[in-house]
């Protein structure tokens, strides 16, 4: 059904229960490909006994850079983008597949929503040791928000062909912050308007393991105020909040296929204040690296 591809570094018993909610609350069958980075924790030996293909690379790829080159072993035509400190909960596929056979096309970005470190706010424990798994099973039906506008947020489902159209995540944003809303831009010049977030698709996220381990990268920041910010606003000339805002309509109520901005004096006052701080990184800002 899915290629689910998990890039992964040195999160072992993370990506472990990841796997473990694949297997046990899926209805169809899914090609599961991690990409290892360097897997000093033996995640590598792991995939071997569990017999699950996978890549490698013996230095911190990042995000974009691993999901890249394991989307390469992909077997099947969507692809789906995941963290390895999520939890996928019982039936995710079955409405990811009702969606697909509504929508009726390949022209679309597709994602399910993050519970207790996301939109949906719970606590059923923030790391491994404190998962209540079995009540979590029994309550998570109860916790919801609503389908909506403009995601930019894993797990998120692409077809293949899409995926190979826009060049798959572009790794100048390494390690991975920006990369996101960098794809779904490239989907929106290439004609893409469905852009979904789904409530019933849902992950519990641990929140962001591996980010939090290295809080004081320089890269690893908001998306926004990031290096990866940065570069998109150099890249598209506008800022990745604007983006978000006049054109993907984030996180507001799904209506529908997304239209062109509406081109108003808020819309053009905005766009202003994008041009003034592309011009300032472009010409004044010396520490892009």
């Amino acid at each position: 059904m899915f290629s689910i591809i998990i890039p992964t570094f040195n999160n072992l018993d993370y990506l472990k229960l990841c796997i473990k909610s694949i297997r046990q609350n899926s209805k169809y069958t899914h090609q599961i490909i991690p990409h290892v980075n360097i897997g000093s924790d033996k995640t590598s030996e792991f995939l071997t006994n569990e017999n699950i293909d996978y890549t490698f690379t013996d230095y911190n790829s990042g995000i974009c850079e691993g999901m890249n080159t394991a989307s390469k072993k992909s077997k099947f035509e969507y692809i789906l983008y995941s963290h390895d400190d999520f939890y996928f909960c019982p039936g995710w596929d079955i409405v990811l597949k009702n969606e697909i056979e509504k929508i009726g096309h390949n022209r679309f970005y597709l994602s399910g929503i993050m519970m207790n470190n996301g939109p949906i706010k719970c606590d059923f424990g923030n790391d491994l040791n404190s998962f209540d798994e079995k009540k979590f099973l029994n309550e998570y039906k109860n916790y919801n928000h609503y389908d909506f506008q403009g995601s930019t947020w894993a797990p998120h489902l692409i077809h293949k062909e899409m995926w190979d159209k826009v060049g798959g995540f572009s790794e100048e944003f390494y390690p991975g912050t920006g990369s996101d809303p960098d794809l779904n831009m490239k989907l929106w010049k290439y004609g893409v308007r469905i852009f979904k977030g789904i409530n019933n698709c849902k992950v519990y996220h641990f929140g962001s393991i591996v980010t939090r381990k290295y809080k004081d990268h320089p890269n690893i920041k908001t998306e926004s105020g990031s290096k990866g910010g940065k570069i998109f606003l150099l890249k598209w000339g506008i800022t990745i909040n604007f983006f978000k805002k006049f054109y993907l309509r984030s996180d507001t109520k799904y209506s529908g296929e997304l239209t062109e901005p509406k081109k108003n004096f808020k819309y053009y006052y905005k766009l202003f204040l994008c041009k003034l701080f592309y011009l300032y990184l472009k010409y004044f800002y010396k520490k892009i690296k």
